[in-house]
């Protein structure tokens, strides 16, 4: 157990945070935010200070975008276009396939085997 000497004085704690109150109040009341022509390297976006674009910018990019979805669409349509005309003994691999497969379930479903 500790003697009261080594024990802090509460009221020498309370004195000395009224003490530096001033000093504390003054680091929290001054400007935090950075002046606007100051570069502070890199930032996350959040932390960005926000400057409106203009309207030929904006066109711009909207541009820029509806071109990179027109691409994206063609690029998809080439793709699905690409796989449309199958050989005809490929279909009729997959239907026969299909077929037993469908055949073989019936079966297996059903109780013929088990007489």
């Amino acid at each position: 157990m500790s003697t009261p000497e080594e024990r802090p004085n509460p009221d020498d704690a309370l004195a000395r945070a009224r003490a530096a109150r001033e000093q504390m109040a003054a680091a929290l009341t001054e400007d935090q935010e950075p002046d606007p022509d100051e570069f502070l390297g890199w930032q996350p976006i959040w932390k960005r200070p926000r400057k409106p674009k203009s309207k030929a910018a904006k066109k711009a990019e909207l541009r820029k975008q509806r071109k990179r979805l027109q691409e994206a669409a063609k690029r998809r349509l080439a793709a699905a276009n690409s796989r449309r005309p199958r050989s005809r003994q490929n279909r009729i691999g997959n239907a026969a396939a299909r077929r037993d497969a469908r055949a073989l379930s019936r079966v297996r479903h059903s109780n013929a085997w088990l007489w």
